[in-house]
């Protein structure tokens, strides 16, 4: 023998499934004023401390929202932690990319758990600037865990002559930089 639901019964489940999927998509599309006008998101941002070369250095990496136009360029201001001027990478936008990186140059005086800000502008090949992204980073690393000259001087990795007897790249006497104004 068998049992028959009711039609309604069906009828409502369908209407309520429908539903549900109806608000999940609803809630996971972007409503538009967030990404209204905006070419570019951060997808990725990082302190690097590169211990062979004995350097650290911002990296920002941004991801397409919309086809990129030829002629653009993306400039980032990076806070310098010593204290100093602002260090300003430019870099071209290569239209056929699927990301564009930013990698500051060398830093000093880099400390753990404290705020750095990062300006990026891009602009247009007229140099008018289409989008404008202000972020921070945070490194969760001090600085200090470098050593203080590279590791190695060359690309065939030849220990550097400096260290030798000082396998983990830390020099007595060195001298430290001057990190006053960036604190």
């Amino acid at each position: 023998m068998r049992s028959r639901m009711p039609r309604g019964f069906f009828h409502s489940v369908v209407v309520a499934v429908a539903l549900v999927a109806a608000v999940a998509l609803g809630a996971c599309r972007d409503t538009g004023k967030d990404a209204e006008g905006k070419l570019f998101e951060i997808s990725g941002k990082i302190f690097i401390f590169n211990y062979r070369l004995a350097r650290a250095t911002y990296m920002v990496t941004l991801r397409p929202l919309r086809p990129m136009g030829e002629g653009q360029v993306v400039v980032a201001s990076f806070q310098d932690p010593a204290g100093g001027a602002p260090l300003v990478v430019e870099q071209k936008v290569w239209p056929k990319l699927d990301k564009v990186s930013l990698e500051s140059p060398a830093l000093t005086c880099v400390v753990k758990d404290k705020p750095y800000a990062i300006a990026i502008s891009v602009k247009g090949p007229d140099g008018t600037v289409l989008q404008k992204i202000d972020t921070t980073l945070m490194s969760t690393q001090d600085q200090s865990i470098l050593p203080d000259r590279p590791l190695v001087i060359d690309q065939l990795y030849t220990a550097n002559p400096d260290l030798v007897g000082h396998p983990d790249g830390k020099l007595p006497g060195e001298p430290r930089p001057d990190c006053s104004k960036g604190r």
